[in-house]
């Protein structure tokens, strides 16, 4: 009783807090409990962005042998703290010959695709800020608004510089776009649904007894978890992809001209979309709030999912300090050359093992296709040209 109760703690604070509004009108009620939700959302990833932004220097000074952030309270603390005030009180400086409006607009339209795309993940047991049967649809659509977004940030600063890394932004995201929705395709055919809900729900249980029935323990879903996992590192402009902001080459991208609080909201949305990135990749892969045994399902199914998901954004911190940024042109050519065609051969698998019903047959075809497409692949790109050290020669 106490794991049911502790389970539910958070939708019986909710229902507390609708009780006032039993006899209120249907739209009333729906009002509120969307604004419950919508400040619930904002002040868990809110405080889970400030925790972050401290744990990540933190873990990369362990990584590179120095210290973090260890001035402001105890521990360092109280660093995201300071690094707030910093940014609200710093002067909002803006180009003379900018345009305002879209300069100023810019970084809120990058903010809230990431925050509206977060309100679709169930993050435990009736935990759906806003359950709809086409939630994955409607994470993909408001995500592509990003695009636009960054397109505005380096045309509103008049800057060439904020111009060219807009567009390197774009073209980077745009190519991974591709990949990060078709590995997801396996997964919503095998499920015959595209609603969040659903998927959890499909991978309840275990197989054989001790093998949770989670889709990345399939080969097709494996590799496709893998394939995601690369594709959301482009897409929150993370290390070793964040082709963008490379400092020796472009300064700072699309947010050149931003600075004071505008450039924490950039800084803040991508955060926020690794948040929804990794979430939607615990969703679809991990068996999103299910505990991997029974016997653990004492323990609440929120702590579950914010387990997995603090998991994969550990690993988002040790591939930033453990792997140097790639060149354009490699990032180019690994989206298009290698991770489109491997997402496709993601489909063809799902469907063999799907048509073998799950059993060891349709799970030994399933991973002949994706051994046979990554090996053909790797023998057609010549990988060890594309990514040998380059020699520059010049006329004489």
């Amino acid at each position: 009783m106490a794991g049911g109760f502790l389970d539910q703690i958070f939708v019986r604070g909710k229902s507390l807090l609708l009780s006032p509004l039993t006899n209120a009108p249907d739209w009333l009620t729906q009002i509120v409990s969307s604004l419950i939700n919508i400040t619930a959302m904002l002040a868990v990833f809110l405080s889970l962005f400030a925790l972050m932004s401290l744990l990540e220097r933190k873990i990369l000074a362990r990584i590179q042998n120095r210290y973090g952030p260890n001035r402001v309270g105890p521990f360092g603390l109280l660093q995201p703290l300071a690094d707030g005030i910093k940014m609200l009180i710093k002067e909002d400086v803006v180009p003379r010959r900018a345009d305002k409006i879209v300069h100023f607009l810019a970084p809120i339209m990058v903010a809230a695709p990431a925050i509206l795309a977060l309100g679709v993940i169930p993050y435990g047991r009736n935990m759906t800020p806003f359950a709809i049967d086409g939630g994955i649809l409607f994470f993909f659509a408001v995500g592509s608004a990003t695009e636009l977004a960054v397109f505005m940030a380096g045309w509103g600063s008049n800057n060439k510089f904020s111009m060219l890394g807009a567009m390197r932004a774009i073209a980077q995201m745009v190519s991974y776009e591709l990949p990060l929705i078709i590995t997801v395709l396996p997964v919503v055919m095998i499920v015959g649904s595209l609603s969040p809900n659903a998927i959890v729900d499909a991978q309840s249980g275990t197989k054989f007894g001790i093998v949770p029935h989670w889709f990345v323990f399939t080969p097709w879903g494996a590799a496709a978890f893998i394939l995601f996992f690369i594709s959301g590192l482009v897409e929150s402009n993370r290390t070793p992809f964040d082709v963008p902001e490379g400092e020796s080459e472009i300064v700072a991208g699309h947010m050149t001209e931003y600075s004071g609080f505008k450039y924490a909201i950039f800084f803040l949305a991508e955060y926020f979309g690794m948040f929804a990135v990794s979430g939607l990749a615990v969703t679809m892969f991990l068996g999103g709030w299910h505990a991997p045994f029974r016997w653990l399902e004492i323990i609440p199914s929120w702590i579950w999912f914010f387990a997995k998901l603090g998991v994969l954004l550990f690993t988002f911190i040790w591939v930033r300090g453990t792997l140097p940024r790639t060149r354009v042109d490699q990032v180019m050519n690994f989206a298009w050359k290698f991770m489109l065609p491997m997402a496709f051969a993601c489909i063809l698998a799902a469907a063999a093992w799907h048509y073998g019903s799950g059993g060891i047959a349709g799970w030994l075809w399933s991973a002949v296709v994706i051994v046979l497409f990554y090996f053909t692949l790797s023998r057609l790109l010549h990988t060890r040209k594309q990514f040998a050290t380059r020699t520059y020669r010049f006329a004489e």
